[in-house]
C-alpha cells in the first residue's frame, strides 16, 4: 500500500499539469499551429505539429488556445530541476517564439530526462497574431506588468501614470492578474513550481536576471547586463514575490531570426547553466546527459 502511495505522489504533479491527456483537443492543437506557421515563416507547421501539446486548457483573451508542452525527468531523479519556460509574452517579439519553437524542437528530438522542462511558446497568441502584432493582448495591456508585485513605493499602475509616460505600450491594466494569460502563468507557476522560469523576449540583446543562483554570464551571443525589475513583471514577480529566480534571455532582434549556430549555441550553454548552477541544493540527479 505504501508502495501505491508513494508512486501515486510522485505522479502528481504531471497528472495535475494534464500531462497525459489524450488527442481530444487535436484539432484545437492543429488550428492553432496552422494560424501560428502562417504568421511565422520560421515556424513549420511540422514543427508545430510534431510537438504533443496538451489538449488546451487555458485561452487567450480572443479564446485562442495557449499551447503547453511538458517534458519530465527521468523516473527516479529525485528533486529534479524543473524549468517553466515561456515565449512571446509580448505579441510582436516574433522572434522570441520562433527561437523558443527551434527550442522546444530540439528538447522534443533529444530529452534525456535529466531536467523537467514545461513549455508555453506563445503566452500572447492574441498580440502575435494581430497585423501589425502587438506587444500588448487583446484588451491592450501589457501582460509583463500584470503580475502581482513586490511591495514597493508605486504600484503598476501608478508606475505607468507618473513614471512610464502613461505609454500604452506597456498599460499594466487595473489590477494584477486581470487577463487569461497572466492568470495562466500564475496557475502554472503555482501547480508546477519550478526551480527556475526561463522568459525570452527581444529586442535588446543581453540577459537579465533576478534571483539567488549564479547567473549565466552568456549564452552564445548574449552577454549578462542587469536591467532591473519593473513593477508587475515576470521577473519581479517571479523572484521578489515568489522567491524563483528569473532568466529573461532578450533575444538581438524582434523580427530577425538568430543564425542557426547561435541558436544552438544559446541552448548549450542554456542547458549547461541549468545544469550546474540552477539545480536545487538537496537535487538527487540519475541519467544521462541533456542535450
Amino acid at each position: 500500500m505504501r508502495v501505491i502511495v508513494s508512486f501515486l505522489a510522485m505522479l502528481f504533479v504531471s497528472a495535475s499539469l494534464h500531462a497525459a491527456q489524450p488527442a481530444a483537443g487535436a484539432d484545437e492543437v492543429a488550428q492553432m499551429c496552422k494560424k501560428i506557421s502562417g504568421r511565422l515563416a520560421s515556424v513549420s507547421y511540422k514543427e508545430c505539429s510534431n510537438i504533443h501539446f496538451y489538449q488546451p486548457r487555458f485561452y487567450s483573451a480572443n479564446n485562442l488556445p495557449i499551447l503547453e508542452a511538458h517534458y519530465a525527468a527521468k523516473t527516479g531523479t529525485k528533486n529534479p530541476v524543473r524549468i517553466l519556460f515561456i515565449g512571446g509574452i509580448h505579441g510582436d517579439e516574433l522572434s522570441s517564439v520562433s527561437v523558443t519553437f527551434k527550442w522546444l524542437n530540439t528538447l522534443n528530438k533529444h530529452h534525456s530526462g535529466s531536467f523537467d522542462w514545461h513549455f508555453v511558446p506563445l503566452a500572447n497568441p492574441d498580440g502575435l497574431m494581430r497585423r501589425p502584432a502587438t506587444r500588448v493582448n487583446a484588451n491592450n495591456i501589457d501582460l509583463n506588468r500584470n503580475f502581482i508585485p513586490a511591495e514597493a513605493e508605486l504600484t503598476p499602475l501608478e508606475y505607468w501614470q507618473q513614471r512610464a509616460k502613461m505609454r500604452k505600450r506597456y498599460y499594466p491594466g487595473q489590477a494584477p492578474l486581470s487577463e487569461p494569460e497572466s492568470k495562466m502563468i500564475h496557475k502554472l507557476i503555482e501547480e508546477y513550481r519550478p526551480t527556475v522560469i526561463v522568459s525570452v523576449h527581444a529586442p535588446h540583446g543581453m540577459l537579465d536576471f533576478d534571483g539567488d543562483k549564479q547567473p549565466p554570464q552568456r549564452l552564445g551571443p548574449l552577454y549578462l547586463r542587469h536591467l532591473g525589475t519593473y513593477p508587475g513583471s515576470l521577473g519581479n514577480y517571479g523572484w521578489y514575490v515568489k522567491n524563483i529566480p528569473v532568466l529573461t534571455i532578450e533575444l538581438q532582434y524582434a523580427g530577425i531570426m538568430p543564425s542557426p549556430q547561435d541558436i544552438s549555441k544559446m541552448w548549450v550553454d542554456l542547458v549547461r547553466w541549468v545544469r550546474y548552477k540552477a539545480k536545487p541544493k538537496n537535487q538527487i540527479a540519475e541519467g544521462g546527459e541533456e542535450p
